[in-house]
Order: structure tokens, then C-alpha cells, then sequence
């Protein structure tokens, strides 16, 4: 059973435990005044699968990319090898 949450006129809210096909509050358990109004909140909808716009969430391949940058592809490799036996020239002064 759903709790539902109920505002009355003087600003007042309060919860009542009720099922879905029973009637609505008409009155403050607080201070009795009526008509009350059902107090609602936004729910969070994500849209995920195929069918929605590409620009919406990421593909699996910018996780390729990441991993390439961190060092743990092949251009990492490449890289360490060439800073550690070569030395360069210095430039000459002038």
C-alpha cells in the first residue's frame, strides 16, 4: 500500500497510509479544515537503449580511447621505448 501525502489550505501536510482504490482524504488530520490536495512529486526518467538520439549517452568506444590515453595501448609503449635509449643533441648556444 502507497503512502500518499495531503496539504490542506493552512499550508499543513501530512501522510496517510492508504490503498490505491480507497478514496481520497477530504479533510486535515491536523486542524480538520477541507478540501485538501494531493501533494505530488517528479519522478526521474532515463531513456536508455537503441532509438534515442546519439548524442544522449556515450558509446562503448570512447572507453577505448581512455584506456589508449592512460598508457595502456600501444602508443604508450612506443613512447617509453624512444625516451629511454636515445639521447638528443643539445642545441648550440649562441
Amino acid at each position: 500500500m502507497p503512502i500518499y501525502e495531503y496539504r490542506c489550505p493552512d499550508g499543513h501536510t501530512f501522510e496517510v497510509f492508504q490503498r490505491m482504490s480507497d478514496p481520497p482524504s477530504e479533510r486535515c488530520e491536523v486542524c480538520g479544515k477541507s478540501p485538501v490536495e494531493k501533494v505530488l512529486y517528479p519522478v526521474s526518467v532515463h531513456f536508455k537503449g537503441s532509438g534515442f538520439y546519439s548524442t544522449d549517452y556515450g558509446r562503448g568506444s570512447g572507453k577505448k580511447r581512455d584506456a589508449s590515453k592512460d598508457g595502456g595501448g600501444e602508443s604508450g609503449s612506443s613512447d617509453k621505448k624512444s625516451d629511454s635509449g636515445e639521447k638528443k643533441p643539445a642545441p648550440a648556444a649562441d
